[in-house]
């Protein structure tokens, strides 16, 4: 397989057809290798138009899917930010890459996939990051108030200790809903306790484990 001609089709026939036109999202894609972060079994469906299995039942994002969350929260050089499921790291890759002034938090309540990823993100030279194992499906206030939240997983209701987490001006990633309808939302801190609600497009995600879930009537 032309590695460069794979990342070049990724690029050119999933991610910008998608409304990816920030360049410096798509040059990001272009220099961190995603192949990286694929298990030696899953390489050659890298580039791929769908989600890798990871192992114990979770799977990496698709590629358009990571850069359209990218371009949305619009991660600036100095940000805090904080990531909900490390996975394969690539997506902690790509925010360390972009908040290269700040840190970017990394919870992953797999102890293997956090592992991992820190094996990959130093070999990659990544060090503005802090990996660590725990459930973070509610919330994680370490190293908070944040720039930027990036759920990895969806969730059927949103807790409302993420809002709580993000600075003036700080921005949310959130999949809200449960299988098969399912909403991207970006929840913008616009002041102390007020938030914008932006819905962006609907898909269908895993869900986050231990994620909260709605109150149910029983009859």
């Amino acid at each position: 397989m032309d590695i460069e001609q794979a990342r070049f089709n990724m690029v050119e026939q999933q991610i910008r057809p998608w409304d990816v036109l920030d360049q410096d999202v798509l040059d990001l894609l272009r220099q961190v290798r995603r192949e990286d972060f694929v298990s030696e079994q899953y390489r050659e469906l890298a580039f791929s138009d769908m989600e890798i299995p990871l192992g114990h039942g979770e799977a990496m994002l698709s590629p358009k899917l990571e850069a359209r969350i990218l371009q949305e929260v619009g991660v600036k050089a100095t940000d805090q930010v904080l990531e909900v499921g490390t996975g394969s790291g690539y997506m902690t890759a790509l925010l360390a890459r972009m908040a290269h002034r700040g840190l970017v938090h990394s919870v992953e309540i797999i102890p293997e996939f956090s592992s991992r990823a820190m094996a990959i993100l130093r070999e990659h030279g990544i060090t503005n990051i802090t990996l660590e194992v725990g459930d973070a499906a509610r919330g994680w206030k370490q190293g908070g108030p944040y720039d930027v939240i990036v759920l990895t997983g969806s969730v059927p209701v949103l807790p409302e200790a993420f809002q709580a987490d993000l600075k003036v001006g700080g921005r949310l990633f959130a999949v809200v809903g449960e299988s098969p309808v399912m909403e991207a939302q970006l929840i913008t801190c616009v002041a102390k306790g007020v938030y914008r609600t932006t819905n962006l497009f609907e898909t269908s995600v895993p869900p986050l484990k231990n994620a909260m879930q709605p109150q149910r009537f029983v009859f």
